[in-house]
């Protein structure tokens, strides 16, 4: 009887779930910044909030030449090289006397190097190690940026009051060096130069013809290609009211907005981490549905049930917990990126599988501007209307726009064929 073996693919998931779980509470660490460093240096909001929008933007813009350097220069090496310039940006914090050294070191330098070790280091791993349950692989790995902040913001939080903002940036910037030997010696770079096929692959599979284009010119040219392509433009239009229904929208306003109805802070703050909570359990779940139905089919439901949510949630917010806030706080955070792993699959019908993941990349990149603008945007409303009322009501039409764009997406084929 032949010995059964744990797949290495399990192990790369494994080593890349851990990896982004720290890379999630890299970037939170901004937001926890804030209020120590106005204390600190007397720098004004708006100051200390553009490090934080710089830091978003590029988080999405470096994705899809992420995605091409890990093509063209191994997993490892770019992987590595992210973890070098964020120990080296956040450290470098504690001697920073002016906004610009901020906006430089956590918006550029952090943000650069957290988002080369975002969503496209799980969509590479994806992509390269599983045939088979890959949609719970994203799903998973998708859940750690959601696992991360729920484990470093207490822990961050708890260091600023104790021993001040300094043994943040020194916290991080250790944690991100220390990170380097654990990429370097568990991480294998593919199947293949182990011998192997990805985990579930049939006997006859092959892998990708790898490009041997520069990663710039690959990026560059993979959006060229893709924005002629009609699904292209709906998973991008689609993932950028994701972005904006999510993180720019709730996940920058919800708190303020909860404020506005007079909800304490603290409470409006442990909703919104209890919304993390959920999130975890809702991107492994879709991860497992994405494996088995059509991705097409759960895009319409996760839009159309998020903007059927944002609709009532001005009329469920109160100065106190309430029952219908807490039902939306769960099924919200069900839902909050539950859209990753059907967009992932669906990216493979642009260009193929050998780019997908560049692909990915920059519909990733839709999803940090409409994250931006929402961000922005809900701001400017809050201050002309005084409430959050229409930001709301806009984000849920988006939502619902964009639940009956997606079933457009590859109109006559399968969702078998999506797959292959």
């Amino acid at each position: 009887m032949q010995e059964r073996k744990i797949h290495p693919g399990w192990i790369a998931a494994v080593v890349t779930f851990f990896t982004l779980v720290a890379t999630a509470g890299f970037r939170s660490a901004p937001t926890v910044l804030i209020l120590p460093l106005e204390e600190a240096f007397g720098w004004s909001r708006s100051q200390i909030s553009l490090a934080i929008s710089i830091n978003v933007l590029l988080f999405g813009l470096v994705a899809p030449f992420a995605a091409a350097l890990m093509e063209r220069f191994t997993v490892r090496k770019v992987v590595m090289t992210a973890l070098a310039l964020v120990a080296a940006s956040s450290t470098s914090t504690i001697f920073m006397t002016q906004p610009w050294h901020l906006w430089a070191l956590w918006g550029i330098g952090v943000g650069v190097g957290s988002g080369s070790m975002a969503l496209v280091f799980a969509a590479t791993i994806a992509n390269r190690w599983f045939v088979a349950r890959k949609g719970i692989v994203v799903g998973a790995l998708t859940a750690a940026t959601a696992t991360g902040q729920l484990v470093f913001l207490p822990m961050l939080s708890h260091f600023a009051i104790t021993y001040g903002w300094k043994s943040i940036s020194i916290t991080v910037g250790a944690a991100s060096a220390l990170m380097i030997p654990f990429i370097y010696l568990f991480l294998k770079e593919k199947p293949e130069a182990l011998g192997m096929k990805p985990y579930g692959a049939p006997e006859d599979w092959q892998p990708p013809v790898t490009s041997e284009m520069p990663a710039g010119r690959l990026a560059i040219d993979t959006l060229v290609k893709s924005a002629k392509d009609r699904n292209f433009l709906i998973l991008f239009g689609s993932f950028f009211v994701c972005g904006l229904s999510t993180n720019g929208l709730i996940g920058t306003h919800f708190i303020p907005a909860a404020h506005d109805h007079g909800m304490g802070t603290t409470v409006a703050a442990s909703l919104l981490a209890l919304v993390g909570v959920f999130d975890v359990i809702g991107t492994i779940l879709s991860g497992y549905l994405t494996d088995k139905y059509d991705p097409r089919k759960l895009l319409f439901f996760y839009y159309g049930l998020r903007g059927l949510s944002l609709f009532l949630l001005p009329s469920i917010l109160f100065s106190t917990i309430h029952p219908s806030t807490l039902v939306f706080v769960i099924f919200y955070g069900l839902d909050w990126i539950a859209t990753v792993p059907p967009t992932l699959i669906l990216c493979r019908i642009v260009l193929g599988p050998q780019r997908s993941t560049v692909v990915y990349g920059w519909v990733f990149v839709g999803h940090q501007v409409g994250a931006s603008i929402a961000a922005l945007g809900a701001a400017v409303l809050r201050v002309k209307l005084g409430d959050y009322a229409l930001s709301f009501y806009i984000a849920a039409i988006m939502c619902i726009i964009s639940a009956f764009a997606v079933l457009q997406i590859a109109k006559g084929k399968t969702s078998a064929e999506l797959r292959s």
